[in-house]
């Protein structure tokens, strides 16, 4: 296997990689905020949450659904700066994979990876960085 980049290349390659999962395990687990509502332990994400009370029509009460799961629809997401957060940082996971994929890549095929696109991989990485850390740090204050 012939590869196109340097030994700092195949490092960053491989710590692209392992970010990029990083970025979006931390993006799927609903464990961004921590806290309890009627005496249970509640915890969620962007898009994804674990014990949520929901109103029990036959009852005319509200309990609490213990388990994980996604909202409803894009629309049942709380307000719109979480809905926002959750497209945006959606995307920098998206570009991140895109970025540690195709420096992998470039790990076994030869040619594939020039300065230019290294360079451009680098501010689409940076990009994607930004947005998939950035823009929670600003919601969650």
């Amino acid at each position: 296997m012939a590869s196109s980049l340097t030994c700092a290349g195949i490092v960053w390659a491989f710590l692209s990689f392992l970010c990029a999962a990083a970025s979006c395990v931390g993006f799927f687990m609903p464990y961004w905020l921590l806290g309890s509502q009627l005496e249970k332990s509640v915890s969620f994400g962007t898009f994804r949450r674990c014990s949520y009370p929901v109103r029990d029509e036959s009852r005319q009460m509200t309990v609490m659904v213990e388990q994980c799961g996604r909202y409803a629809s894009f629309q049942a997401i709380p307000s719109a700066e979480w809905r926002i957060c959750t497209v945006v940082t959606g995307l920098g996971c998206g570009l991140l994979l895109l970025v540690a994929l195709t420096a992998l890549m470039g790990c076994c095929v030869s040619e594939l990876i020039s300065r230019t696109v290294g360079r451009v991989a680098g501010g689409i990485q940076f990009l994607g960085g930004k947005w998939s850390c950035g823009w929670e740090m600003g919601v969650s204050r």
